[in-house]
């Protein structure tokens, strides 16, 4: 036994020696590793940014709205829960603006079902919630690249027996400023006072009240 014991301390020092190696060893410059790490950063953060999608009149791009305040949601019109209480508080929040600052926002709902939710059915579907939401689609490629440029996840799940689905799907509002940046990220369920304060905080000084 007492012979075997040097043996096994050099596999286990040996051992401890790979697992360093695998877990902190890089051959690349410090110079690179900081360049990786950097990028890494940059893509965890949403970048936002222009895009163009169908809605209820034809193509439209976020750029048709420069000037104005942009609250964007992604979401879907079989949604039974999470999309119709998020649009609520959209609603309520742009029914809180005084009619100076009505013209100066607008609400797109993108949906991220587009194989059910056609132009014509997101055209029936968001003025339940206010005459300013805007509902958009497109291919599924389209739908896919504007979400990941602004951090939004979903995932259709399989059909049931009768051939319905639903999609999980993150819930946050995304605020874009005037100049068509994205500048806040609103979590789900921000009431309709804190969407509003930040629809203000973001609105030219001659027209917030």
């Amino acid at each position: 036994m007492r012979s075997r014991l040097p043996l096994i301390a050099l596999i286990v020092v040996l051992s401890a020696t790979l697992v360093f190696v695998t877990a902190f060893w890089d051959p690349r410059s410090p110079a690179t590793v900081m360049a990786v790490q950097n990028a890494r950063l940059a893509a965890a953060k949403p970048a936002g940014g222009d895009f163009m999608l169908q809605g209820p009149q034809g193509p439209v791009a976020l750029s048709d709205y420069r000037g104005k305040v942009v609250l964007l949601y992604f979401g879907y019109t079989y949604c039974p829960d999470v999309c119709p209480t998020a649009l609520a508080l959209i609603a309520q929040a742009l029914s809180g603006l005084e009619a100076s600052e009505q013209p100066q926002v607008q609400a797109l709902f993108i949906s991220v079902d587009p194989q059910r939710d056609s132009a014509d059915r997101l055209q029936e579907y968001t003025p339940y919630f206010h005459p300013k939401l805007i509902g958009l689609s497109g291919t599924q490629d389209e739908i896919a690249s504007v979400a990941a440029r602004y951090g939004a996840r979903y995932e259709a799940q399989s059909p049931n027996d009768q051939g319905q689905y639903s999609v999980d799907h993150s819930s946050a509002t995304y605020l874009i400023d005037t100049q068509g940046k994205l500048a806040l990220t609103l979590p789900h369920a921000s009431t309709p006072a804190q969407i509003l304060a930040a629809i203000r905080q973001h609105l030219p000084p001659v027209v917030a009240k």
